[in-house]
């Protein structure tokens, strides 16, 4: 394949497009299945905004954090994962090589250790061609891998168990490997790995590896990087010109952390560049690190979901604490996991993401952008805060109510004469109409049921000449 140039911003249009080689084209997560479909590549909107495939349409990024995949399963463990994931409408598996649980002395299921005599220069074989097998595997399915060259450890030991093997000089030469061997697979370079650079070497073995991929890989692909919690990408990176997409990790040291305002400062970025929250809190992850606090439950989930989203990020990644480890007894926990890893994949939340993309992808989801002044009323702070969003040529609008509160828009933001309004249950998928208005002036919308943790809802409100349907139906 050759780049192309499909809307790319100018600042960075002498690349051409990112490609990506992938089996996914656009559907309702519900028909997730192996696909037999040609690979698409991707590209950044013309905006800057989201990530779109070759004809233009919008690529939704469903991501699970799936860090230890290379290093702990096997072929069929592997194979169930990838199953499990695609069927429940996720696009993009975060997954890492050099893994952060002695991912250089413990070998993976096959006795395979990645480097030989941990030198970064010096891949071994064997080891990657089981990475090559996961990755094959999750394009046949239709996922995409957002492959993390390194955990944050081998090149910046603040804590794990490293060790640091990387020079900006080793880095490169690994990075161009990578770059080379997955040129025509379905990936997303994500740098960093839970780490923040902390002086001039880190930085410099961080841009080298870039240049690396990118020498290898020809600039096919999309580029972010992936910060410790509570931090950016664009903290040192903005200016850069391998980096394609912001992320930020807001992290799982709170209930209700509220990471639409991350979002916010990402968005309001100039250069613009696509923005997304790659590890909110995780499902079934201790509150701080400390079970005494709580534990983070599907509501956590949506409410990190939600509030990102509708603030102008271009998809989500979601994360449950026994998966990301890939925990089952026998195995040491890390920060009190107590679910096994394949009994987890069914919590409550990875189910009700998928509800969440199927709902932005029934209506124009390019044109949505963050907009507060759409709510009539107040938003609200703290757990209740609710956050709108609006198609910018009026044909509808989203607001998302966490503690089910009522929410005051104003009809008059939508084109048209008449505005046709919905709930959507995050927990369900489902959608009912509540009624048609005329499209002027504000009205109070009331959910159903109470008020409360858990009873979170969308207010979908549509232009009523656009006939979009039933909120999240799909195709």
């Amino acid at each position: 394949m050759h780049p192309l140039s499909i809307g790319r911003p100018a600042r960075r249009s002498k690349k051409g497009i990112l490609l990506l080689a992938a089996a996914l084209v656009v559907m309702p997560a519900t028909l997730l299945a192996q696909s037999t479909a040609s690979p698409q590549p991707l590209g950044v909107s013309e905006d800057g905004r989201r990530i779109v495939y070759e004809d233009g349409t919008p690529f939704f990024w469903l991501g699970d954090t799936a860090w230890e995949l290379f290093h702990r399963l096997d072929r069929e463990e592997a194979d169930a994962y990838l199953r499990d994931r695609a069927e429940k409408g996720f696009t993009v598996i975060q997954a890492v090589v050099l893994a952060e649980l002695d991912g250089l002395e413990a070998p993976n299921p096959y006795g395979h250790v990645p480097l030989e005599e941990n030198d970064p220069s010096r891949p071994n074989e064997a080891y990657f061609e089981h990475v090559d097998y996961v990755v094959d595997r999750a394009a046949a399915l239709g996922l995409y891998v957002g492959m993390l060259p390194t955990w944050g450890d081998k090149f910046n030991k603040k804590w794990g168990v490293g060790p640091e093997v990387f020079t900006p000089e080793n880095a490169r030469a690994y990075g161009e490997f990578l770059g080379a061997r997955y040129k025509d697979a379905p990936v997303v370079w994500i740098l960093g790995g839970d780490r923040n650079p902390e002086d001039e070497e880190d930085l410099a073995i961080v841009r080298a590896m870039a240049e690396g991929i990118r020498a290898g890989d020809g600039g096919r692909h999309l580029m972010t990087y992936h910060p410790q919690g509570g931090s950016a990408s664009w903290q040192w990176f903005h200016e850069d010109e391998w980096l394609d997409v912001h992320m930020f990790q807001s992290g799982h040291g709170a209930f209700d952390t509220p990471n639409y305002e991350r979002t916010v400062e990402g968005y309001l970025l100039r250069p613009v560049r696509p923005v997304l929250d790659g590890e909110p809190r995780y499902e079934d992850h201790p509150v701080n690190w400390n079970p005494d606090f709580g534990w983070l439950d599907a509501f956590d989930v949506r409410q990190a979901a939600y509030w990102s989203m509708l603030s102008g990020a271009f998809g989500h990644t979601y994360g449950d604490h026994n998966i990301w480890q890939m925990w089952e007894p026998g195995r040491e926990p890390i920060s009190s996991a107590r679910t096994p890893w394949r009994q987890a994949l069914d919590h409550a939340g990875a189910t009700h993401m998928g509800y969440m993309r199927r709902l932005f992808e029934s209506r124009p989801f390019l044109d949505l952008v963050p907009d507060q002044s759409v709510l009539a009323g107040e938003a609200g702070t703290g757990a209740a805060h609710i956050r709108a969003a609006r198609d910018r040529e009026g044909r509808y609008l989203f607001a998302y109510t966490p503690y089910g509160k009522p929410v005051r828009v104003w009809l008059g933001r939508l084109q048209g004469g008449e505005a046709r309004a919905y709930w959507f249950d995050p927990r369900t998928g489902e959608a009912e109409a509540i009624g048609t208005y005329p499209a002027q002036g504000a009205r109070t919308f009331d959910p159903p049921g109470g008020e409360g943790r858990g009873r979170d809802w969308v207010l979908v409100v549509d232009d009523a000449a656009q006939n979009f349907g039933i909120p999240g139906a799909g195709e």
